[in-house]
């Protein structure tokens, strides 16, 4: 199961509820048929809902279930996580990455040195951050923009940097 986003809050009377998004095009998502609701990022139970609607509210989305249909209802799906399986997600661009597919990549600089594993990416609201961590358990934090970030190779397991192994 891929995480999309997280559940924050029910919106309005009629079984909305506010969507924090954890991607670029949540309008993509209703390609989907069907999203899946789970009450942990690693839950192993998610249950399929279908998307009625979405839609851009103010700086964030909201979005309505079928059988959602009031406030008790929406207040129900609060902190829920939303996700969908890898196989369901539209096929993301070129030079686009669901960062699913990021995490585990080997990070290496232009001079072959190995600088660890994607742990985890954070968004910081000026751009995302790969979070690497090497054997030994420290950490860089690496800017995912294009002046860092040469080339992503998921297939290959490999992410090119222009980053020092001593910064």
């Amino acid at each position: 199961m891929i995480v999309l986003g997280r559940i924050t809050a029910p919106f309005g009377v009629k079984g909305w509820v506010n969507l924090h998004t954890f991607g670029d095009d949540p309008a993509s998502w209703l390609r989907m048929k069907e999203w899946w609701l789970g009450g942990d990022a690693a839950a192993s139970e998610w249950q399929a809902w279908r998307i009625a609607d979405l839609k851009p509210h103010g700086k964030g989305w909201v979005a309505h279930f079928e059988g959602c249909d009031d406030r008790s209802a929406a207040e129900r799906l609060e902190g829920m996580y939303v996700g969908a399986p890898r196989q369901a997600l539209p096929e993301p661009d070129a030079d686009e990455y669901y960062w699913s597919d990021l995490v585990g990549l080997a990070v290496a600089n232009g001079q072959g040195e190995a600088l660890g594993r994607v742990q985890r990416l954070i968004e910081t609201g000026a751009n995302t951050v790969l979070v690497v961590e090497d054997g030994d358990g420290a950490e860089r934090l690496l800017p995912f923009v294009a002046a860092v970030v040469k080339k992503v190779d998921v297939p290959a397991g490999r992410i090119e940097v222009d980053w020092g192994k001593d910064w």
